[in-house]
């Protein structure tokens, strides 16, 4: 599948970021402000390795590994839907976007997926030694960073360390969506 992003009415935003750069990190501490602040927040996170969410022994375990291809387990506390995928070569955002759609989120948030055409906030440390990807990712639309930087015409700096500005910026970012669902500089038709 593809993203429509003309025709997405649900507001996206990628957290990209080199690895040891502390995606993950800030999020977590992002999606409480974010809650607090009315939001809905969807979190959809790329690996790069096999997960496991499902423990052996347990019947959905069993059941999966039987062959339930989706599995779904559900109590009034959360459910989880496992489903092996052998034959794809990597994940379908679209389609997990497609996922979260029925739970009505305000937001989705989307850990990695950097090669997917969607808008994003880049974090970036100096110290990590690697480049900025807003340089070459006309995607990136604002950029947190731990150091003064020279950034791109069109991207938006902020501090990293600043959570309280990230968490403003963020949920602002449902009401920018209409006017950032392009790259920078292109001009919607």
């Amino acid at each position: 599948m593809r993203l429509d992003l003309d025709n997405e009415s649900l507001p996206l935003l990628g957290i990209a970021a080199w690895s040891g750069t502390g995606k993950t990190t800030l999020i977590e501490a992002l999606l409480p402000r974010l809650r607090a602040a009315g939001l809905a927040v969807a979190v959809i996170k790329h690996a790069h390795h096999d997960i496991e969410v499902d423990r052996p022994g347990k019947d959905s375990h069993r059941l999966r590994m039987a062959g339930a291809a989706p599995m779904l387990v559900a109590s009034r506390e959360r459910l989880a839907l496992t489903m092996e995928t052998p034959d794809r070569a990597a994940p379908d955002l679209a389609r997990l976007i497609d996922q979260v759609r029925p739970f009505e989120p305000d937001l989705v948030l989307i850990e990695g997926f950097k090669r997917w055409p969607l808008p994003r906030l880049e974090l970036y440390r100096a110290s990590l030694g690697q480049p900025m990807l807003a340089v070459g990712d006309p995607w990136v639309r604002a950029l947190a960073s731990d150091a003064a930087v020279e950034l791109p015409p069109g991207v938006t700096r902020l501090e990293l360390d600043d959570i309280e500005a990230l968490a403003r910026y963020i949920a602002a970012w449902p009401a920018r969506w209409p006017a950032c669902r392009h790259p920078r500089g292109e001009v919607p038709a």
